[in-house]
């Protein structure tokens, strides 16, 4: 059997599979707080202690890079390292995969009540493949697959067929520069840069849970809407003001909340579309990440897809990429359980 876990810095979500179940139906799942616990081996310790199951390897996602088998969890002071791991808590095998690392892993096994449509597009049309499990499902062979997750920060990842699978990508696309594509997204990028200081504008900064309050501070600062007394009262007494503007324009109760969101929905179309031309992501585009489903109709509007297809001459290949967002919660945790049954004897 194999455990797996989507390691965080609020919660920890574990489970135990077994490959003749497979990954939608674990023999075991609870959810820890993380930061009660000093260690990753404690709250595993306790989760298979009330499990009483044998298992022989893990698979963990983890909430940054690893690099060298060894990843942290900054405001835990947890740091993780495979070999450790292993002998702590007496397995064959401990894998620690990044975060989107761990969601392209589930992609390929998703199914359709996992995955919401934005765009049909014309995947590369080679035929449905199955899984081991002997499930089939209607990826294509051959096309490469993006993955772009904005949530506290924006991860991005890429999976590739090899002539009988699909191999997973981790990148830290996330962090390249911040492209303007308009006027309003120039004069965003230079408030980042004179007025709130960022030496370096990465995607991230304008296009996750991190950075969608820049852009309602650029809007904000420069009059484009004016911020109404009741929304700056539960602004200030927010921990995370992110969800207090995505409700506001949401409910459309308010310009200024509407248009950071319209902002945002563009920058990220026009981002997906980015990764789908680096890598040629025929197979198609999935955004992962607390945020897609959240703002699901703003991201039906179209506003999305037509920042994802302006691509001048490339613009006809993205409107054949099918875009989906994926709604399962637990995608992280179904990712490392099947890089976990994958990798199965």
């Amino acid at each position: 059997m194999s455990f797996a876990a989507d390691i965080g810095g609020t919660k920890t979500n574990l489970a135990v599979f077994s490959p003749e179940a497979g990954p939608y139906a674990p023999l075991a799942e609870a959810t820890f707080p993380s930061g009660r616990y000093p260690s990753l081996e404690t709250l595993v310790r306790e989760f298979l202690s009330q499990a009483d199951l044998q298992v022989e390897r893990a698979s963990f996602g983890v909430a940054g890079p690893v690099v060298a088998g060894r990843a942290t969890i900054t405001n835990l002071g947890w740091v993780m390292d495979e070999r450790q791991l292993q002998e702590a808590l007496d397995l064959s095998s401990v894998r620690l995969l990044n975060d989107l690392d761990a969601i392209a892993h589930a992609v390929p096994f998703l199914e359709p009540a996992d995955l919401h449509i934005l765009n049909e597009g014309q995947p590369t049309p080679s035929g449905p493949f199955g899984l081991a499990q002997g499930r089939p499902f209607g990826l294509a062979q051959g096309g490469a697959i993006a993955v772009i997750a904005p949530g506290t920060g924006l991860g991005e990842a890429f999976l590739t067929w090899d002539g009988s699978r699909y191999r997973t990508h981790a990148s830290e696309g996330g962090h390249a520069d911040f492209a303007p594509t308009n006027l309003f997204e120039i004069e965003l990028l230079r408030y980042l840069q004179e007025g709130l200081g960022f030496e370096h504008v990465s995607y991230e900064r304008v296009c996750s849970g991190r950075g969608l309050p820049n852009i309602y501070a650029y809007l904000r600062d420069s009059g484009t809407a004016c911020e109404p007394a009741w929304l700056a009262e539960q602004l200030a007494a927010a921990d995370d003001p992110t969800p207090v503007i995505v409700n506001a324009a949401l409910a459309r109760e308010c310009e200024l909340c509407i248009a950071t969101l319209d902002a945002f929905v563009s920058i990220l179309g026009a981002e997906a579309g980015n990764l789908a031309l680096k890598v040629v992501a025929t197979g198609g585009v999935y955004l992962g990440g607390g945020i897609p489903p959240r703002i699901l109709p703003a991201l039906e509007q179209g506003r999305f897809m037509e920042s994802f297809r302006r691509k001048g001459r490339f613009s006809d290949l993205l409107a054949r990429v099918p875009v989906h967002v994926i709604l399962n919660p637990k995608v992280a945790l179904l990712g490392a359980a099947c890089h976990g049954l994958e990798n199965s004897p």
